[in-house]
């Protein structure tokens, strides 16, 4: 029975047929890897997601976590999942051999973990948060830290969290008031709040490494005075156990309406419940040099952009398949030419409108798995390619890319949660079925690590002028790449190629009127509205790249794959031309509006 989580065929088709990820065995990183580790890998990950994640989704999220004002408690399945998680070596699938990791392509290991996702992503948080926390202090840690925190990060022993907003800032970092004042050791001592720290608080695991972002007194105001510490649950002795409770204390539980099953929590530093070695205050490591330390969260941040992005997409993707599922096995109505009230029903997939929606979200979850599991070969890229050359250009593409591939899969693929609960009907919001959870959950995906309009500012603000427009460009050349190939193919590939050049030339036009007068304010006014519409013309790119992999292909998959990507032309790509108007039009209705007058 086909998995009701993801699509294994279409994951071997995108990383095979279209990534070419086997082609990666040949680089020095990945030399002891082949088809078969990779492939061996996925199936490790279904069966585990499916055996070890999924049964305890639904009650995850009616039992969530519970705070006594003591302790939190969760309910068991979870820490059991994570042992079987951790000892199958998953934590650390794409991290070195040296630290205990499998060394597995970026991309590879992504498209691992979307099982996670898809089948319990309450659960799959945990994990989530620790590997991004763990690739910071491998990028940027001491050996020592590395030896500290890392290695049992990556054992399962240790969680970790990135503690950066806080009640009065949210997600103006400038604002950060928590402090960390030198103690005198070579550490520090931190004093502050932090607010919405997923996985803050729990006992799953012996400790919990918090990755704080804090200001040591003196420096510069702004984010630019801001460090970055590492301020573990309880404090690491030199023989690598877990010892004294540190001055870090959960305050409260935030009850959200999805993610339900993760623990998102309050924390209080340094207000004196606890007092490590006598002394008040939370004791916190440097990561770093100091004053550095937003550049270093970013590397988290960057990387949790894309894995929100990927959680997205597979929530959007297993809401997809149960509607599938559903409409192909319930039976209801008749066609609208049958006019007989004695013949029997027909299942619902048989309506045009049904397919419709259907269509809508194949379109959307495929195009947005591609697109992630892309930023995943283009990471690997900049890790390994031969080049220096081709190392930057995956670099700048991927920064380009970044806002999108959050952004545009949190909207589109909760639209597909969306319809999968219309497609479900009267069914589809009940809690009896799954998709009204899938659509809960998948509704934060839009604020978490930056709503659109921040991640709208930061495409339209910074990546596509940055550097004289050498991302853009490079995006430009890019997409224009696979046009020229399209054209080479002729037929509906050259057509559906025309279009997108059609889609491109308005964002190189619009980018540049948007600029032209050098007044930020209007030209950042509708950055969402830019970001959608260059996010669906890069999509309607990704759609391209998949039929050109699929181009001479005979079989119900790939017939399926082009009716897809039809749709996304003549349904979605023709959305951007209004929009491109507005943005042309240098609109200012949204900034004339008086607050007042609301």
């Amino acid at each position: 029975m086909a998995s009701l989580l993801l699509s294994r065929r279409d994951l071997d088709f995108l990383l095979y047929e279209w990534l070419d990820v086997e082609s990666l065995t040949a680089r020095p990183r990945f030399a002891d890897h082949s088809r078969e580790t990779f492939d061996a890998a996925l199936d490790l990950s279904e069966t585990i997601a499916t055996r070890h994640f999924a049964p305890h989704n639904k009650k995850n999220d009616a039992e969530e976590p519970r705070f006594d004002g003591t302790r939190v408690h969760i309910i068991p399945e979870v820490g059991k999942a994570l042992r079987v998680f951790a000892d199958a070596g998953l934590i650390g699938g794409a991290m070195d051999a040296e630290v205990g990791g499998m060394q597995l392509p970026g991309v590879v290991a992504d498209a691992c973990f979307a099982w996670f996702q898809a089948a319990n992503v309450g659960t799959a948080a945990y994990p989530f948060l620790t590997i991004g926390n763990a690739n910071l202090l491998l990028a940027h840690g001491s050996p020592e830290q590395i030896d500290t925190y890392v290695r049992p990060m990556v054992e399962g022993r240790f969680t970790g969290t990135m503690c950066l907003s806080e009640p009065q800032a949210g997600s103006s970092l400038a604002d950060v008031r928590t402090r960390a004042e030198p103690a005198g050791d070579g550490a520090y001592r931190l004093f502050g709040n932090k607010v919405w720290i997923s996985g803050g608080d729990h006992e799953l695991t012996e400790n919990i490494v918090h990755l704080v972002l804090a200001r040591i007194p003196g420096g510069p105001p702004g984010v630019k005075g801001l460090s970055l510490f590492i301020v573990p649950k309880y404090l690491v002795g030199p023989d690598g156990t877990s010892g004294e409770r540190n001055d870090v204390v959960l305050a409260g539980l935030n009850h959200k309406m999805g993610y339900r099953g993760t623990t998102n929590t309050l924390l209080n530093f340094g207000e004196g419940g606890f007092r490590p070695g006598g002394a008040p205050g939370a004791v916190g490591h440097l990561v770093g040099e100091p004053h550095r330390g937003l550049a270093y969260m970013f590397h988290m941040m960057n990387e949790a952009r894309i894995g929100v992005g990927l959680g997205a997409t597979a929530l959007g993707y297993t809401g997809y398949l149960h509607a599938l599922d559903y409409a192909r096995t319930r039976p209801q109505g008749r066609p609208v030419t049958a006019k007989d009230a004695a013949a029997p029903q027909v299942p619902i997939i048989e309506h045009a409108d049904v397919r419709r929606m259907l269509l809508a979200q194949k379109s959307y979850v495929e195009g947005a798995l591609a697109l992630i599991l892309y930023c995943g070969r283009l990471l690997d890229e900049q890790r390994t390619a031969e080049t220096e050359q081709e190392r930057d250009r995956a670099r700048l593409l991927l920064d380009v890319l970044t806002p999108i591939a959050k952004s545009w899969p949190s909207q589109w693929c909760l639209e597909a949660n969306n319809l999968a609960i219309q497609v479900h009907g009267g069914y589809g919001y009940t809690r009896e079925y799954d998709v009204e959870q899938f659509y809960r959950d998948n509704r934060l995906n839009p604020i978490h690590e930056g709503t659109h309009g921040i991640h709208g500012l930061d495409l339209l603000g910074r990546k596509v002028v940055a550097d004289g427009g050498a991302g853009l460009g490079l995006l430009a050349e890019t997409i224009s790449a696979t046009t020229a190939r399209a054209a080479a193919a002729q037929g509906e590939l050259a057509e559906l190629g025309r279009r997108l050049d059609a889609a491109l030339a308005r964002i190189v036009t619009v980018t540049g009127r948007l600029w032209a007068d050098g007044d930020p304010q209007t030209a950042l006014a509708n950055a969402s509205v830019y970001l959608e519409a260059v996010g669906h013309t890069v999509l309607a790119w990704i759609w391209l790249e998949q039929l050109l992999a699929a181009d001479g292909r005979d079989g119900d998959f790939y017939a399926g794959k082009r009716q897809a990507a039809r749709y996304f032309f003549r349904y979605e790509l023709p959305r951007t031309t209004a929009q491109f108007d507005l943005l042309e039009s240098l609109d200012r209705t949204t900034l004339d509006m008086d607050p007042d007058h609301f």
